[in-house]
């Protein structure tokens, strides 16, 4: 299983390794291709090797360029190492570099076009404007300069014209997460194409969205003080089911957010500014009485949290994320049916579309469409939000909302969806009660 480790305290060849490992275990490049590299203190460039299996990575095979030009290693640095020196000579800002050919990014670069990050509030905000490059042969100088130059315009991410991105980071944590959260708005726009038109916000309708989320809570009086057994239970919860998230794709290292309540009081959220891969126990935060735990940040979302725990005291646990196929959902507000198989009606029993920005409407919005029958809403250009009685039930609902939602993705190409009929949906109902009562367990 994929610990989550802290990149900021590890080696570089450490850090690169394990974060190759995170881009081949999604399935986000091949044994062959890709090459991610570290810029350090001392101005080396630890660089992945050339010709060694990605799936198998280790970190005695990560090359080191001295910044006197001496290799250092048991293999030749990757042969598009001059675009990661050209990079870094011309972004002294920027200290990693990730390099991949992700399907979705690559759909684009094959097409000859630039995803929009405008679907998304905080996809603009994370990963800004997307540079392109025209095309030049791997490996050669031309397109080392080629990339330089969009760097040089103060872009953070670059599609290669027929070839892939680059995207360049404060640290490897950094570019992976807009690698991560790019790839999957690209492939969030493509499949969402399938199901209408895709709507993008305006610079206006961003800049407002994101004020919203400003709104801070003050610290709990007294100072850190010594965990109950309850809190360091359910931070263990909160750790498992990021983790889990993570690895499935179900939640973004630069996105997402998950709490579960302690009593009608209190609740555990995740923190803000912190990858989700790289969470520890100790980042989680604790809310008591609408105020946060002295130190720490919790995520942007964390007044939302507590506007649900606070109007629906049967809901014990929410999640919200940015999955590939929801998130096609959101972005079209294409209707999500639920009546595809039993399991789907009964756990999630309907899925709502809520309005962008209706979060923020504390008596009509997104709380007073959130119920035990309603567990899961699409929020239009936004997210997806799922609620359970227990943290593995809102896990639960997740994964059953996004495998749903990329079936009808899916069978858009076979013709129009037969849902489940009215007298099959009578009977469902019937056996509902066993199935929703089921006693959820970690």
């Amino acid at each position: 299983m994929t610990s989550l480790l802290n990149t900021k305290t590890m080696h570089p060849r450490d850090q690169i390794t394990l974060v190759m490992k995170r881009i081949y275990d999604r399935v986000l490049t091949t044994t062959s291709g890709g090459n991610l590299s570290i810029k350090d203190e001392d101005g080396n460039v630890w660089i992945t090797p050339s010709g060694v299996d990605k799936g198998l990575l280790k970190p005695s095979d990560i090359i080191c360029v001295k910044k006197d030009g001496t290799i250092i290693g048991d293999h030749k640095p990757s042969s598009e190492y001059p675009f990661h020196l050209a990079i870094y000579n011309r972004r002294p800002d920027i200290k990693a570099v990730v390099h991949a050919h992700p399907p979705g990014i690559v759909a684009f670069s094959i097409a000859r076009q630039v995803p929009d990050t405008k679907v998304l509030p905080q996809v603009r905000s994370f990963c800004g404007e997307i540079g392109y490059a025209p095309y030049a042969m791997p490996g050669t100088e031309a397109l080392g300069d080629s990339i330089a130059n969009q760097f040089h315009e103060g872009v953070h991410i670059v599609i290669m014209e027929n070839h892939g991105t680059v995207i360049g980071g404060a640290d490897i944590s950094d570019a992976y997460q807009k690698f991560e959260l790019l790839e999957v708005t690209a492939k969030s726009i493509l499949y969402g194409n399938k199901l209408g038109p895709v709507t993008t916000l305006d610079d206006v309708q961003i800049d407002a969205q994101l004020k919203q989320y400003a709104n801070k809570l003050p610290d709990a009086e007294g100072g850190n003080t010594e965990l109950s057994s309850i809190s360091r239970e359910k931070r263990t919860e909160i750790h498992k089911i990021v983790n889990r998230a993570c690895r499935q794709g179900l939640m973004l290292g630069a996105y997402g957010s998950v709490s579960t309540r302690i009593n009608k009081h209190e609740f555990l959220v995740t923190p803000d500014a912190i990858s989700k891969w790289d969470l520890t126990l100790n980042d989680i935060v604790q809310i008591s009485h609408g105020k946060k735990e002295p130190g720490k940040q919790p995520d942007h979302s964390v007044l939302l949290h507590q506007s649900i725990y606070d109007q629906h005291p049967d809901i014990n646990a929410i999640i919200i994320t940015q999955p590939t196929y929801l998130t096609s959902f959101a972005i079209t507000g294409a209707k999500f049916n639920v009546r595809t198989i039993p399991e789907t009606w009964i756990y999630l029993q309907d899925v709502q579309t809520g309005d962008f920005g209706c979060q923020f409407d504390h008596e009509k919005g997104l709380s007073s469409m959130i119920s035990q029958d309603s567990p899961v809403v699409i929020l239009r250009n936004e997210c997806t939000v799922v609620t359970g009685n227990k943290l593995l039930q809102a896990f639960d609902h997740l994964e059953v909302a996004e495998f749903s939602a990329k079936s009808l993705i899916l069978s858009a190409s076979l013709g129009k969806m037969i849902p489940i009929s009215d007298n099959e949906i009578e009977e469902l109902g019937k056996v509902m009660s066993r199935w929703k009562n089921y006693e959820w367990k970690m």
